[in-house]
């Protein structure tokens, strides 16, 4: 049973890593997006990537806590 959940864990960390690197900054010259100081509010494709990247968080989470359990 490991070696399918280990796969299917694999894929599920590229694809959350393409999701990530996805989500575009478009204002903020710092490092990793640290000059934008302003609130502003998450629409469309950007809105569904962000809650998608937190989906595959949750799952990429319970694959890892049920990998070690049944390993």
């Amino acid at each position: 049973m490991s070696d399918p959940l280990n796969v299917a864990q694999i894929l599920v960390s590229i694809v959350l890593i393409v999701v990530i690197l996805m989500q575009v900054r478009e204002t903020g010259s710092g490092m990793f997006g640290s000059g934008q100081a302003s609130f502003r509010t998450r629409r469309g494709l950007e809105k569904t990537l962000f809650q998608f990247t937190i989906i595959l968080a949750f799952v990429f989470l319970l694959m890892s806590i049920i990998s070690v359990r049944f390993t």
